[in-house]
């Protein structure tokens, strides 16, 4: 406050008001400046194929009116005789709203580029990046304004080397406190680095299963098959088994059929081909193999193997309807049918004895 009052006793109205006039001149004159460079930069931007006027636009819209009141406010303080000690402190002061100005404009560069690269990323369909460029937001933004902060610390005359020794300390006792929370960013770098899966993927983890819709820091949001959305902690889903169908090249199908214990022998010997040849008739199915495989408790089974070269599921239901109808034509061309649960029941009596039925009673 004595600085105030000596600034203001050392110096008459006239060089006040010169300096509060180039205070104002410089502030209108930066905004104005500013608002010039941001709409001839808008209107000229679209128009190229180049991505550094893009950047430079987002850089210009960063730019604050904290910073140009105080570069106006130094430009008027050089036209006043100002003590020593509010000078210095008002170096510094500037060198302060310089650094967090640089942070914001390095902050509107990065996020120009990760915006770019994740519009790319949609229009290539690259769920690998989508995936990452979350992880590296998250990343690059914690490493500047750590930066910034550290730079803002020293300027101010705090022993930042004391500073992180002492965080370093204090971090295990947080670490401690918030390991659950720590356990989940951990998991997304995993996740961002191992990629088990990706935005887009298809998964099924425990009773849950549904398509991967965002990685978070924290969570994993899942669009279940029933229609809801699913949020999923990422520590969580990777303790879990995590069955990717979107990775998924072949399925592979095994399924069985029983025919009736009085089918022909020579008809079960041509039922194998049967199967083959309606196999290898329909588009996208492999045939593997088919065997009379066991004797039933009330029917004869086959069991057949075969591979879908698609991995949709859409796909894979067809194709089995295709087969399953075209088995019971199969078996009405060969005169048999398939089984259903039977018994029969033989009734044994002592010999010399005969089963007497009880005559019906009269009306």
């Amino acid at each position: 406050m004595n600085d105030w009052i000596t600034l203001f006793t050392r110096n008459d109205i006239e060089h006040l008001a010169v300096a509060l006039g180039v205070f104002a001149v410089a502030f209108l004159l930066l905004t104005s400046v500013r608002s010039v460079v941001v709409n001839r930069l808008a209107k000229f931007a679209p128009l190229t194929d180049n991505h550094w006027d893009d950047t430079l636009l987002e850089v210009a819209r960063a730019t604050r009116r904290f910073a140009l009141l105080a570069l106006s406010l130094m430009f008027g303080l050089r036209m006043l005789e100002v003590p020593d000690r509010l000078d210095r402190l008002l170096d510094k002061g500037m060198v302060l709203v310089f650094i967090l100005q640089v942070g914001l404009w390095v902050q509107a560069a990065l996020q120009a580029w990760l915006l770019r690269r994740q519009k790319s990323s949609q229009e290539n369909n690259n769920a690998q990046l989508q995936t990452n460029l979350s992880m590296m937001r998250w990343g690059m933004q914690l490493v500047l304004w750590t930066v910034v902060t550290l730079m803002v610390l020293d300027n101010l005359g705090f022993n930042i080397t004391t500073l992180v020794a002492s965080l370093g300390i204090g971090g295990v006792a947080v670490a401690l406190a918030v390991q659950n929370i720590l356990g989940d960013l951990f998991a997304s770098l995993s996740i961002s680095l191992d990629k088990p899966f990706l935005v887009g993927d298809f998964i099924v983890v425990d009773n849950l299963s549904g398509t991967v819709k965002h990685v978070g820091l924290k969570t994993t949001r899942i669009q279940s098959i029933t229609g809801e959305e699913v949020v999923v902690a990422n520590n969580d889903l990777l303790k879990s088994r995590i069955r990717n169908y979107k990775r998924m090249q072949e399925r592979r199908i095994v399924f069985r059929f029983g025919l009736t214990y009085d089918t022909p022998t020579e008809t079960l010997r041509q039922v194998p081909d049967k199967v083959k040849a309606i196999i290898d008739g329909l588009d996208n199915a492999r045939f593997d193999r088919a065997h009379f495989a066991a004797l039933g408790e009330s029917s004869l089974d086959f069991e057949v193997v075969y591979y879908m070269t698609v991995a949709d599921y859409g796909p894979y239901m067809d194709t089995q309807q295709q087969i399953n109808l075209a088995l019971m034509d199969m078996a009405q061309a060969l005169g048999t049918g398939f089984a259903f649960p039977t018994r029969t029941l033989h009734l044994a009596l002592p010999e010399g004895q005969s089963l007497a039925l009880a005559p019906a009673a009269a009306d």
